[in-house]
């Protein structure tokens, strides 16, 4: 199979993150000021309810299916065999989540009020089932991926703007939201057999995948809790108002983590790929450029989302969520630790079938996150939330540094990498001094916010220019010779 570019799956995927991101960033304004701050809370409890039953359904199939089908995809009748197995496997659990969703939803009467938005988001469960992602990151064929995207994001804003009119309007919204997810879908189906003839299969040795799938299912268990708990604890100890502040701060944050994660997404098929064949000398030449540029990504990112939060805040959602900057702003401190125990867990300790490390790992930074959401969250409400969230990562990164220092050390403890950081805090300096500048200068929130990022971006690059950091460098050379065969 022709090797695809890196480079070109990262640019691709963070497009299609882009427009995956872009749809809430477009609609969110929107949604926040038609429907309600309860609408909003309403929907956003219903959204984080579901999303544990999609993990049932989900199981640890995604990252298994991955790291060893990336072993086998230039083997046809392997990876037929090996797709259908797994295909087998989820729609197992796919039809158990529907189960317990269903159990859960006649038990607990607290589910009844929002009966219909949870059903809504539940279509997601068996979508995502069928939609047979693992396949196309097994094959790093983001380019199908990017243009259904664009087709689907197109639609849905259609939809969007033609059917939410007013605060009743959240069940309409959920079902958007579902629609603009999962809703080509049916079309990844089909698609795959360019690929891949999947099938229902029954005889085969189940014990191969389901010892691993389900340590990463425990672990997905153990992730999802300290991702969406805040959520889940603020709907149930606060008030679906609470709920509707939180959410600003945490899906402007999710937005950004997203994109800055958009190229080690497109990575981890290629390091499972060479981990699995033993090329370690390209494995951790890859890992190497992967952990330098995500730092100087992430850094900054956080940086100057500290700095413009206020800003940023208004123009999502309008001043009746102003509340939510300081969630926001805590938050912030977030990123870094959570990019690098994402390198660690995916990047690292999975490729090297230490799935039970990875547990562990999620496993401690759930029970803590918990532990100081149930604390806290009676007297600093969503601020406790974030507070959680940023000491969870933190637990995450230490914990998976601890079980893949043997293979990262050299990567982690590098004078290069010491130089990327030192860097990106001095250029990280200078977006602070251009956000305070512009804030002093500018009256208008559009245009202050526009120079304050254009400036920033500006100033850090033109940073690690002169502090020579090589991989800014190499990045800049290799714009220089795009722009030199265009011209």
């Amino acid at each position: 199979m022709k090797e695809r570019s890196i480079r070109l799956n990262a640019l691709l995927n963070g497009l299609r993150s882009v427009l995956n991101i872009l749809f809430p960033v477009i609609t969110f304004p929107y949604v926040s000021r038609v429907l309600s701050v309860k609408g909003i809370g309403i929907y956003n409890f219903s959204n984080s309810i579901v999303s544990y039953f999609l993990l049932i359904a989900g199981l640890g199939i995604n990252t298994y299916a991955i790291r060893e089908g990336a072993k086998l995809r230039e083997n046809q009748s392997k990876i037929t065999q090996f797709a259908s197995q797994i295909f087998t496997i989820n729609i197992l659990s796919t039809g158990l989540a529907y189960l317990f969703l269903f159990i859960c939803l006649i038990i607990f009467s607290k589910l009844h009020s929002y009966l219909l938005c949870i059903l809504i988001f539940s279509l997601q469960i068996f979508f995502t089932t069928i939609g047979t992602e693992w396949l196309y990151q097994i094959y790093e064929d983001y380019s199908y991926i990017t243009v259904r995207s664009i087709i689907f994001q197109i639609l849905s804003l259609i939809l969007l703007f033609n059917f939410v009119r007013g605060p009743q309007d959240y069940f309409k919204y959920a079902a958007i939201t579902v629609f603009s997810a999962v809703g080509s879908n049916i079309l990844n189906f089909i698609h795959a057999r360019q690929y891949c003839h999947i099938q229902l299969v029954w005889h085969f040795d189940w014990k191969i995948h389901l010892g691993p799938i389900i340590i990463l299912f425990f672990a997905n268990i153990a992730n999802m809790i300290y991702v969406n708990s805040d959520v889940t604890v603020l709907g149930l100890m606060k008030n679906n108002y609470v709920v509707g502040i939180y959410s600003v701060s945490s899906k402007v944050y999710q937005i950004i983590k997203t994109l800055i994660a958009a190229i080690l997404i497109v990575t981890i098929p290629r390091l499972a790929m060479l981990f699995g064949k033993h090329r370690m000398g390209e494995y951790k030449d890859i890992l190497i450029k992967l952990s330098n540029i995500l730092i100087l990504l992430a850094l900054p990112a956080s940086t100057g989302l500290f700095m413009l939060a206020r800003e940023v805040v208004l123009i999502i959602s309008g001043p009746k969520y102003l509340r939510s900057i300081n969630s926001l702003q805590i938050l912030c401190f977030a990123y870094i630790f959570s990019i690098l125990a994402w390198i660690l867990s995916d990047c690292v300790l999975i490729p090297a079938k230490r799935e039970k490390c990875v547990l562990k790992s999620m496993s401690t930074s759930a029970v803590l996150n918990v532990v100081i959401n149930v604390i806290l969250i009676p007297f600093w409400n969503e601020n406790a939330a974030a507070f959680s969230t940023v000491l969870a990562e933190m637990c995450m990164f230490i914990v998976n540094y601890h079980y893949a220092k043997d293979i990262v050390k050299d990567v982690f403890i590098s004078k290069t990498l010491l130089h990327t950081f030192i860097s990106s805090i001095i250029g990280c300096i200078g977006i602070v001094i251009i956000c305070i500048l512009c804030n002093l200068s500018f009256q208008s929130l559009i245009i202050k916010t526009i120079l304050s990022i254009v400036l920033s971006v500006i100033m850090y690059g033109a940073i690690l220019i002169l502090l020579n950091n090589k991989f800014a460098v190499a990045m800049l050379n290799r714009a220089k010779m795009i722009l030199k065969d265009k011209l």
